[in-house]
């Protein structure tokens, strides 16, 4: 194909947003993150991307942080207010974000659920995985926001286990 006829297919394709980007390259890990959402929030799970909750559900997150799920992660008001700043320009505002998960939980969200339907649910209990939110114990890119199916590994103490993973056709 001539060098202009792919300049003009490129052109075509990036103004109706189908270049050669993933459907879910939006979720990734911001570039810009702040030091504050690694050393706080990453220090007790995964430090989620923000596109994975709409701005309304990190909004309710960072008011309620005495708490937050059980914990009390009370930052000073300064720490707050720029993570607050940071996760609202990063919300998830396409499609599959605009309603809030119930409780505010990314592992209750319609997406969440549908993409792990096949899991057994006794997975989440296991000593190597512990829950549902612990997203590295699997997809191995978690932590830069990398949830693609072709990273997913199981811990290698479930890899091989009758009864684990994939729902047996009785459930």
């Amino acid at each position: 194909m001539p060098a202009t006829r792919i300049l003009i297919v490129t052109t075509v394709l990036s103004a109706f947003g189908l270049t050669t980007v993933h459907a879910d390259s939006d979720r990734l890990m911001p570039r810009d993150m702040p030091k504050a959402y690694t050393q706080e929030c990453a220090a007790c799970h995964t430090a989620y991307p923000p596109a994975l909750l709409p701005a309304a559900s990190w909004k309710r997150i960072m008011s309620g942080l005495d708490k937050h799920y059980g914990t009390d992660a009370s930052l000073d008001d300064a720490t707050v207010q720029s993570l607050s700043t940071w996760l609202q320009a990063h919300a998830g505002s396409y499609r599959r974000v605009t309603d809030a998960p119930p409780e505010d939980r990314i592992t209750r969200s319609a997406w969440f659920v549908r993409k792990h339907r096949e899991l057994n649910p006794s997975i989440w209990q296991h000593t190597s995985i512990k829950s549902a939110a612990n997203c590295i114990a699997c997809h191995t890119g978690a932590d830069q926001g990398n949830f693609d199916d072709d990273s997913v590994r199981l811990p290698a103490d479930l890899r091989g286990r009758k009864g684990v993973g994939l729902r047996s056709s009785d459930d």
